[in-house]
């Protein structure tokens, strides 16, 4: 009985991760041509097409989507192999983390991650991934290594680890009419907010809270990010009322003059937890990420 090239296995794992040819030539150091070649000859061991044009891309069949998780699976046991030797040597790691995070949290934690990751593992690379507007499957198809979010819901088999609690305040520019007399929660809903969404949503627990209280605030602007809506805050007398306290530290070196003040709602506060696939659980580099970005997160100063 002939052994298959075990080799095809890799690249059939790297062309359904990247949809491609030619970004799967990319990361295997190959040229288009060659990668073309091994397509090629994936289609004839496997009797089927996997990868088939549709418009400008190229879309897995029936049978490739079968084989996917399977593929990655023994692609990633394999690659466990013939590193576990080299665990005690995070230096020579070459290897693509892809965390799926907001701008929050890389925007307090992003340069001690990437200066610690010079230190233990300088071949290593990072990759954030924007939070989607829906729950995918990412995690479990091995699209991304980490989810740093506020929300527990993931499927029973995926581990999940606190890292922190994260209260709010809010937020305006210095000289601002509300910090002009006590803010209550009627002259806070008094003036205009901002709302940070990815959805694009303009309400949420704040309108909820408002209304127990007999008030309605104006969401005037709706924005994806909080920074975004930080920059909006400078020259209006916008508020934004969901400000994260963890992200307060980052706006001096900005240069902005904006002031925090205490919410005159009970907001409760939100648990940020990281969350990978068990598969990753042993993975040594895997679990020096888990363990440093808990480390900052536990040693922060809120």
């Amino acid at each position: 009985m002939q052994i298959p090239d075990l080799n095809l296995l890799v690249a059939l794992n790297v062309l359904l991760e990247e949809g491609s040819v030619v970004g799967a030539a990319r990361r295997m150091n190959l040229s288009a041509p060659a990668m073309s070649r091994t397509l090629t000859r994936i289609r004839e061991v496997l009797n089927d097409p996997i990868l088939v044009r549709s418009g400008r891309g190229l879309v897995p069949t029936p049978r490739a989507l079968e084989l996917r998780e399977q593929v990655r699976g023994v692609v990633e046991l394999a690659h466990g192999v013939f590193t576990q030797s080299q665990n005690s040597d995070l230096r020579e790691l070459e290897r693509t983390f892809s965390i799926r995070a907001n701008d929050v949290f890389f925007g307090v934690y992003g340069a001690a991650l990437r200066q610690q990751m010079a230190l233990d593992m300088p071949k290593a690379t990072l990759r954030v991934v924007p939070e989607g507007f829906t729950d995918d499957e990412a995690l479990n198809e091995g699209r991304i290594d980490l989810t740093i979010c506020a929300t527990n819901r993931f499927s029973s088999d995926i581990k999940v680890q606190r890292l922190f609690t994260c209260p709010f305040v809010g937020l305006a520019r210095e000289g601002h009419p509300i910090f002009d007399e006590p803010i209550t929660a009627r002259r806070f809903a008094g003036f205009d907010h901002i709302s940070v969404s990815r959805r694009g949503h303009a309400r949420g627990p704040i309108d909820a809270l408002l209304a127990e209280l007999g008030l309605e605030r104006r969401v005037s602007f709706t924005t994806p990010t909080f920074y975004s809506a930080i920059f909006a805050l400078a020259g209006e007398d916008l508020i934004l009322p969901l400000m994260p306290q963890v992200l307060l530290k980052n706006l001096e070196p900005l240069g902005l003059k904006l002031r925090p003040f205490e919410l005159p709602i009970t907001l409760q506060p939100v648990d940020i937890v990281q969350a990978w696939h068990p598969r990753l659980d042993n993975d040594h580099a895997h679990r020096w990420l888990r363990r440093t970005l808990k480390t900052f997160c536990d040693n922060a100063v809120i």
